[in-house]
């Protein structure tokens, strides 16, 4: 574990944040939000500064914050993710947080069926260590890995003793119950479902992992874009898929994207045994459009690698259909395997 950018543990970076908002992630509980509220937490975006905005309870942060501790004891926060997930490892971002910010943190997990309520949830006594108290410094990034293979719905963020976060990002893998799949097209490429972008050739202006993210794209920045090319190639994203499954219907969406949408795009799918197999054959995008195109029947596939030609920018990837007998078992077993 770390409490720096350090590069050797920073490769969960590249995993989805499972405990961000737009995914549906939620600060359900906190024992203290005097200053700042818990929800800026799992807000999406870069946190924000003004110096010198005050309102009735001092400086405004971005972030969640509280008051100074005049008695023993240490602050906490309970976040739902969005999806749960194996966690891979944390950002404890205390950007802005200088004379005001925890010396120490830890982070505690929780699997749960159901929907327990707040007060429930803080009362359990069977979190699990995923984070042993580290320390922490301010108006930093703070990376911390996390080497457990279970399941988790719920996470606990503790400060020691007291001060301001002002973003938690819990990065992992999307581990979806089977039993909610089962009951029509199950969108293979949704980071919900349990895919994730593995690689792609540009991410100047945005993140790829938005591509999979649930709900339209309601701007630009919430999409992935790429930069300008000034050569003869063309980029790509490389997306590995929920589990293994046939494609019935794909979804490129250039949404938003109306100077700056690909000219064309092209889905080419991976089989397990490595075998590429046609899934869209290069194809003409309009922009601002959700384009549904239904692929001829094919092989099934585990990843696939989309193509635009030659660059720009997508709203949103989705690939609906259905998990193969071996794809079924392969997610009955990761949602056992906590």
């Amino acid at each position: 574990m770390n409490g720096t950018d350090s590069p050797d543990i920073a490769d969960f970076l590249a995993l989805p944040d499972l405990a961000v908002r737009s995914l549906g992630g939620a600060v359900v509980w906190a024992n203290d939000e005097f200053f700042a509220e818990r929800e800026a937490l799992v807000r999406p975006g870069e946190p924000d500064y003004s110096p010198a905005t005050f309102g009735g309870k001092g400086q405004i942060y971005d972030g969640w914050e509280t008051r100074r501790r005049r008695t023993p004891g240490h602050d906490s926060a309970i976040v739902r993710l969005g999806a749960p997930g194996v966690i891979h490892g944390i950002v404890v971002d205390t950007a802005w947080f200088r004379g005001n910010y925890p010396p120490e943190i830890s982070l505690d997990g929780l699997r749960v069926d159901g929907y327990p309520d707040a007060a429930e949830l803080a009362a359990r006594e069977d979190w699990v260590t995923l984070v042993a108290r580290s320390a922490a410094r301010g108006d930093t990034r703070n990376l911390y890995s996390v080497d457990d293979a279970r399941t988790f719905t719920h996470v606990r963020l503790d400060i020691f003793p007291d001060g301001g976060v002002a973003r938690l990002r819990v990065h992992g893998a999307a581990r979806p119950d089977p039993a909610l799949l089962r009951f029509g097209p199950v969108d293979l490429a949704a980071l919900e479902n349990g895919a994730y972008v593995t690689d792609c050739s540009n991410r100047f202006y945005s993140a790829p992992q938005n591509l999979l993210m649930p709900g339209p794209a309601r701007t630009m920045g919430e999409g992935w874009e790429t930069a300008r090319r000034r050569d003869e190639g063309n980029d790509w994203v490389h997306v590995r898929l929920a589990t293994e499954g046939t494609i019935a219907l794909a979804e490129v969406d250039t949404s938003c994207f109306l100077g700056n949408a690909p000219g064309e795009a092209e889905i080419v799918g991976i089989g397990r045994d490595g075998t590429a197999v046609p899934i869209l054959a290069r194809t003409a995008l309009r922009p601002d459009t959700r384009h549904r195109f239904l692929p001829a029947p094919s092989a099934p596939v585990t990843e696939v690698r989309l193509n635009v030609y030659p660059d720009g920018g997508l709203a949103r990837l989705r690939l609906f259909g259905a998990p193969t007998e071996a794809g079924w078992a392969e997610l009955e077993r990761r949602w056992e395997s906590a």
